[in-house]
């Protein structure tokens, strides 16, 4: 799998065109797979990134280092923090404020969980249910509720919630990850309507199967990962910029207009 920031470096326009230039984007889950290219991306249209991780240090250090090299400031850091911790997501926003000396623009929620296969929701456990419910939701919630408390008013604030088309799919066995996923639509395009007055736009992003470690956990065959490519009309599976770039437009103010959203970005994927 192609390096993210590097990829997104290369793509990088003009300096005088990045548009997101003296934003600071928090990124959660934002060391590997979709989390990753949608930080890479932010930075590549000028945001400075707050990484957030769980356990992959060495990525998330590796994303750090690749985007600050490229740069005489710092403009990245990587911060471990479990987002279904309020505390920790507090010192997560707190850092923001350290690093760069400005409170956050942007929050995307990435961080999420997926079990390793595919149980009916009469085999599911409550353990399983209740990590993915926990990091999935409580996770996302914890962290628009400080972003409710702390983005900047009067324009240019943005959450954005990375969601799932298994959402609207509705496949058998995926029936708690739907869940987490739908609970966080629900909020977030409510938290619009709370934010809308103060210039803070809140929207999620839902993708369709995408070339991550997780797609792969769960599809660990290539007649599988076949099968899922063959089910999209545009004939392959979705690639982590595929879901940046959607992100990048949503952040910018670009996108400043579209608000309470579940932008489905899957290839066509019904």
């Amino acid at each position: 799998m192609a390096d993210p920031a590097a990829a997104a470096a290369a793509a990088a326009p003009p300096s005088e065109l990045l548009p997101l230039t003296g934003r600071v984007a928090i990124v959660t889950g934002g060391s590997r797979g979709i989390g990753a290219a949608i930080a890479a991306h932010l930075a590549a249209l000028g945001a400075k990134l707050v990484v957030n991780y769980t356990s992959s240090s060495g990525a998330a250090h590796s994303l750090t280092a690749t985007l600050n090299a490229s740069s005489a400031d710092p403009r990245a850091v990587a911060v471990q923090a479990d987002v279904s911790d309020p505390a920790a997501v507090k010192a997560l926003f707190d850092r923001a404020e350290e690093a760069f000396g400005s409170e956050a623009h942007i929050l995307v929620c990435c961080a999420g969980v997926l079990v390793s296969s595919y149980p009916s929701l009469a085999a599911t456990t409550e353990d399983s249910f209740d990590h993915m419910f926990r990091v999935n939701t409580r996770g996302a919630f914890l962290c628009c509720r400080e972003a409710a408390n702390r983005l900047p008013r009067g324009g240019g604030g943005r959450i954005i919630a990375v969601s799932s088309s298994m959402v609207a799919q509705r496949k058998p066995g995926f029936a708690a990850y739907a869940g987490s996923k739908a609970a966080v639509e629900a909020m977030v395009t409510v938290l619009a309507k709370e934010l809308a007055g103060t210039g803070i736009t809140a929207n999620c992003v839902a993708p369709g199967p995408t070339e991550t470690d997780m797609f792969y956990a769960v599809r660990q065959n290539e007649a599988e990962v076949a099968r899922v490519a063959a089910e999209c009309p545009m004939g392959r599976i979705g690639r982590p910029h595929d879901i940046a770039n959607v992100v990048g437009f949503l952040a910018s103010a670009s996108g400043e207009w579209v608000n309470g959203q579940v932008v489905h970005v899957n290839g066509g994927v019904a």
